[in-house]
């Protein structure tokens, strides 16, 4: 046996196999599914919502804690103020909604003092009642996006190991553009509701079978009670539903005709 030769092979071998190994999806934690986070998730957004009445084996509830809105070198804090019922047992998810003054025109500093009020802030949420996992919900322009970043970064090593860090996602982020790939999150949801522009290709393609492109994508759908359409779902997604009016008996009911069908 040629023992230089079969070492030049092992080598080729070895290259081609970190090559292969490199290129497939990155396997990373959700600790919604550790922690068995139940698998439909209502968003309960600013309003009255009494959600006493579901059942927490199959329900869990993402409540819109506060709103900070960056602004020049301050971030505005808008608490929620309507009130929400749940049972004892219902798992819940905090979310913050984070807005840019940048959207309109108006600068915003994207300064460390900046992120590190917005980590404080959504730090304290994880203190409120039975919250036991996080969410974040900010539609970040390409400039905002490094501080984004970061923001998560810093936020997940703030949070104990166990607790859960989600983001919401506009679904064009899910199709083409990686800028999500080394997120510390355990799932980016794809909003696929309200799509605007990017609606009739995104349909198209989730409706004749295809997928997001970036993994952090293919662990749940963000839907509406009032935008239907028929894919094929996962059994293993998480659904997080959004209705445009309160839940109650009637409301959630009417989703085994749609979403849940």
């Amino acid at each position: 046996m040629n023992l230089k030769r079969t070492a030049a092979v092992l080598s080729i071998a070895a290259v081609a196999l970190f090559a292969f190994d490199s290129c497939r999806p990155k396997r990373t934690r959700n600790r919604l599914d550790e922690n068995h986070f139940p698998s439909i998730v209502l968003w309960a957004w600013e309003r009255p919502e009494n959600l006493r009445a579901l059942d927490a084996k199959k329900f869990a509830v993402a409540y819109l804690a506060q709103t900070l809105t960056l602004k020049g070198d301050e971030v505005i804090f808008k608490p929620r103020h309507q009130p929400l019922e749940v049972s004892p047992d219902t798992k819940i998810m905090a979310v913050t909604r984070i807005e840019s003054q940048k959207q309109t025109g108006e600068r915003v500093a994207l300064s460390d003092a900046q992120r590190q009020k917005l980590i404080d802030l959504i730090m304290k949420t994880t203190t409120v009642g039975a919250v036991s996992a996080i969410q974040i919900d900010f539609d970040a322009a390409s400039s905002e996006r490094e501080f984004y970043r970061s923001l998560l970064r810093d936020l997940r090593a703030k949070l104990p190991d166990n607790v859960p860090l989600s983001m919401t996602a506009l679904a064009s982020f899910c199709v083409g553009d990686r800028w999500l790939d080394d997120l510390p999150v355990d799932e980016a949801v794809p909003m696929i509701f309200r799509m605007g522009a990017d609606e009739r290709v995104i349909k198209n393609m989730l409706t004749s079978g295809d997928d997001f492109r970036e993994p952090l994508c293919r662990r749940s759908y963000g839907v509406a009670t009032d935008e239907f359409f028929e894919i094929k779902r996962e059994p293993s997604r998480r659904l997080y539903i959004f209705s445009n009016r309160p839940w109650n008996e009637s409301s959630i009911a009417e989703l085994k005709e749609g979403w849940l069908k």
